[in-house]
């Protein structure tokens, strides 16, 4: 019997352990009739970031350079904006909106020849190239592969969730298999994994597993709670071994499906989207659920 494959790319989450306690009662609706309560005023930052202009620290840079003006006057730093309050960016006007919304997510499986960026003076394919439009906003990259780098790469049209799935603070945990020409002996391993050092600092895997393999070529496991350019290849360069080929196969809690396959994207659920950014999933209808149940479409790109 065919074994059923696993719908969603998002690991489960650990359950906690079950604790016996009184439920509260649930609060009553309340009756009262008139205007919904208008919204707080939030950071100016936070605003643009969620609607996908761009990260909180782009904003903050564009502030700083006089990019931004709220109601004809040039943006101050840390100010608030509102609901009745007019944006705009380089004279442009820009559509806020305050409350939850759901971010989206897409996965794109990179091929090797292409880079994270929406320009190259090289005239190289970039991976901005390949994404759907969005009717607002923009994709902004979750992290970067080098050129040469396959693998998962994570978008999102949420400045928040962006900011909070690459943010040091977090320590989110990248995935590489990597081919090397040669074999690790056990004093590379334990400098690999206890710290080497690099021009822009020491660095070490979390977690190093032999794959094996045949002839001159070895695969391992690695993961790595950073993402410094093009670090993996730099830290096996400094034991002496050269990387053949290398394939981000997990990002955080998002692992690159089986499925899809080198230059496809897919859609996130949008339950697990809001998971991973830690908000609420909007209420749907009973057809808008069958919908999101179904498995995520695998789409293949094409460049623009």
């Amino acid at each position: 019997m065919p074994r059923k494959q696993k719908q969603s790319p998002l690991r489960p989450p650990s359950k906690p352990r079950a604790v016996a306690e009184e439920k509260a009662p649930a609060p009553r609706p309340s009756r009262a009739r008139g205007r919904a309560p208008a919204a707080e005023p939030e950071r100016l930052q936070k605003v643009l970031a969620r609607v996908g202009i761009g990260s909180r620290r782009q904003i903050e840079e564009w502030v700083a350079e006089g990019r931004i003006q709220v109601n004809g006057e040039p943006a101050c730093p840390g100010q608030k904006i509102g609901p009745g309050d007019r944006v705009k960016l380089n004279g442009k006007l820009v559509p806020i909106k305050f409350g939850a919304r759901a971010p989206r997510v897409l996965l794109y499986h990179k091929p090797e020849g292409e880079i994270v960026s929406r320009e190259d003076p090289e005239g190289r394919p970039t991976v901005f190239e390949r994404l759907p439009m969005l009717r607002r906003g923009r994709w902004l990259a979750i992290g970067r592969l080098d050129f040469n780098t396959s693998g998962l790469l994570l978008f999102t049209d949420d400045g928040a969730l962006a900011n909070r799935l690459m943010h040091p603070r977090y320590g989110l945990d990248r995935e590489y298999a990597v081919r090397l020409l040669g074999e690790l002996g056990p004093e590379q391993i334990e400098s690999l994994t206890v710290g080497v050092a690099l021009a822009d600092g020491t660095a070490k895997f979390n977690t190093l597993r032999d794959d094996g393999g045949e002839g001159a070529n070895h695969w391992y496991r690695v993961t790595i709670s950073e993402g410094r350019n093009r670090e993996v290849r730099r830290m096996f360069e400094a034991v002496g071994l050269t990387v053949s080929r290398l394939m981000r196969v997990r990002y955080g809690p998002v692992e690159l499906p089986p499925r899809l396959k080198r230059g496809m994207y897919m859609e996130l659920p949008e339950a697990d989207a809001c998971r991973l950014a830690g908000v609420p999933a909007p209420r749907r209808s009973a057809n808008e659920r069958e919908r999101a149940a179904k498995p995520p479409k695998l789409r293949r790109t094409v460049r623009r």
